[in-house]
């Protein structure tokens, strides 16, 4: 290895991974693995989760007053599920909606790689569909069927909107409205 001390002018000019995004994933990432690790995946799970149902409640707030509504009908609790992922570099998309369900899948996570063996950030998802599905629909249940985190391919991800029972068979965590 070279010994010579390059000029600190140039160290700026380093070609390194390390930008405002790369960082905070990877920020997140460390974070939820250290939850895992410490208080395990399910107690990390709830931690994860408040942070997701206070970023849904808020993301629900600025999609209502942007659409100057006070409510979001199915249709456009759908729609805003997809937009909010589109935004943060995700690629769900709709595979079924009916009164009952709304069925996503996914072709990209926002944190990318940095969601390997980090199924505890997946809360994320469940917390921000849930609580804007229930807040504008009374009731949600989100069930991460399939997660890239777990090594899967794609995510499938099922937002039950009525206790039906198939909602009640499911996995799924639940959502009522005016959780806090």
């Amino acid at each position: 290895m070279n010994c010579s001390h390059p000029p600190v002018a140039s160290i700026q000019d380093l070609d390194l991974p390390l930008e405002r995004d790369v960082f905070l994933r990877n920020l997140i990432r460390e974070l939820s693995g250290t939850l895992q690790d410490v208080v395990g995946l399910e107690e990390a799970s709830g931690f994860i989760s408040v942070v997701g149902q206070t970023m849904g409640q808020q993301m629900d707030r600025d999609y209502r007053a942007a659409l100057k509504v006070s409510q979001l009908s199915r249709e456009q609790v759908a729609a805003v599920l997809v937009d909010l992922k589109r935004r943060i570099q995700g690629d769900f998309y709709i595979i079924e909606q009916t009164d009952e369900k709304i069925v996503l899948g996914n072709r990209a996570c926002p944190f990318g790689e940095k969601v390997l063996d980090r199924p505890v950030m997946c809360m994320m998802t469940s917390n921000v569909f849930g609580s804007i599905a229930a807040d504008n629909l009374g009731y949600a249940k989100v069930d991460l069927q399939a997660t890239m985190a777990t090594g899967a391919p794609s995510c499938r991800v099922v937002v039950y909107l009525k206790p039906t029972p198939d909602a009640e068979a499911s996995p799924g965590r639940e959502y009522f409205r005016g959780e806090a």
